[in-house]
């Protein structure tokens, strides 16, 4: 023991701790034609411009799908010139749309997994790197797989839960002291998630009659269905900020405009009645339908539009009647447009 009451050190055994750790391989880099990354854009500003060409540098495969209405030549001739492939959508299928044309043409040129990112995704230099290493850990298990990365919501200020797979009754778990392996979970958020060609070609492609919103949870849920493992990286995190936030009392709200509200109410209805055969989780609906009126009465401009958008999407969602609010309902959906 040492004078301090601590155990003894020997000098030597340190050293020669020190150097085999300075000699250690460093973790072997992924091989960059393995994946690839479909980042959606609509209307992008400045910052998410010089963001993309950032992403660009640690992903040698990226496709920016472009959702807004009208192209922009300027903008699409310099994300071409720094080596990032262009699709113009113009929204057509909403945001599974964009990702269905671009995961459609990475897995077509030989990518095994493709990750979904929005403009603003907040990735750490260690993102890709990390995240590949946990799909090399999925896929010693199954060939078909999505992972995730752990997400912070800044908006919320804590991690996202999991919810497990197994239970009929699933309930939210919190991983925020976890930073090692992957968990199990029905779903993951859309961001930063990773899918297999094997997980693909199994699911199918994401629902363009949902168009946004429970566009992610409805995937994960029909994976899990399929047999589709869906994991946490726990190793990797994301920080994602959705909406514009505001917080009255007990209510908080992403203040989303009324016609995004439409598709969250409505999706939400259809997505969790769809899979009431296998998890008890329709009893949600009216609960999540409520809240979203309490959050908009309480802390929302725009009040009558939005609970119009509310109400319609939930007796939408419960006939399953689905596809564009336009189509559906074109005179409903030009009040809900401002």
């Amino acid at each position: 023991m040492s004078e301090a009451g601590l155990p003894a050190v020997d000098d030597r055994d340190a050293a020669s701790a020190l150097a085999a750790s300075a000699s250690a391989p460093p973790d072997p880099q992924p091989d960059p034609d393995a994946f690839g990354a479909v980042v959606v854009l609509w209307q992008p500003q400045p910052e998410h411009v010089e963001h993309l060409e950032r992403v660009r540098a640690a992903c040698r495969h990226l496709i920016a799908v472009d959702n807004s209405p009208s192209a922009d030549a300027a903008l699409h001739a310099r994300l071409r010139a720094h080596g990032i492939e262009v699709r113009h959508n113009a929204n057509r299928g909403g945001i599974s749309g964009a990702y269905n044309v671009g995961a459609r043409a990475l897995f077509d040129a030989g990518r095994r997994v493709v990750f979904l990112l929005d403009q603003d995704s907040q990735l750490g230099a260690d993102f890709f790197p990390g995240m590949m290493r946990a799909c090399a850990r999925a896929q010693d298990e199954n060939e078909a797989f999505i992972v995730g990365p752990k997400v912070f919501e800044v908006n919320l200020g804590r991690y996202l839960p999991v919810f497990s797979p197994q239970a009929r009754l699933p309930k939210p778990e919190r991983i925020d002291e976890r930073s090692e392996g992957l968990v199990p979970t029905l779903f993951v958020i859309s961001s930063g998630s990773a899918v297999s060609a094997a997980a693909f070609a199994r699911i199918g492609e994401f629902r363009e009659d949902y168009f946004i919103e429970y566009v992610d949870i409805e995937y994960g849920l029909r994976a899990t269905r399929n047999g589709v493992p869906v994991l946490v990286n726990t190793e990797v995190e994301l920080r994602q900020q959705v909406g514009q936030y505001v917080k009255r009392g007990i209510f908080s709200t992403s203040n989303h405009v009324a016609w995004r509200r439409y598709y969250a109410s409505r999706n939400a209805v259809h997505a969790l009645r769809s899979n009431a055969s296998r998890w008890s989780i329709h009893w949600l609906i009216e609960l999540l339908t409520l809240h979203q009126v309490a959050c908009v009465l309480v802390c929302e401009q725009h009040k009558l539009r939005k609970v119009v958008a509310i109400a319609v999407g939930y007796f939408d969602g419960l006939f399953g009647k689905l596809g564009t609010f336009e189509q559906r309902h074109p005179r409903v959906a030009a009040f809900c447009k401002h």
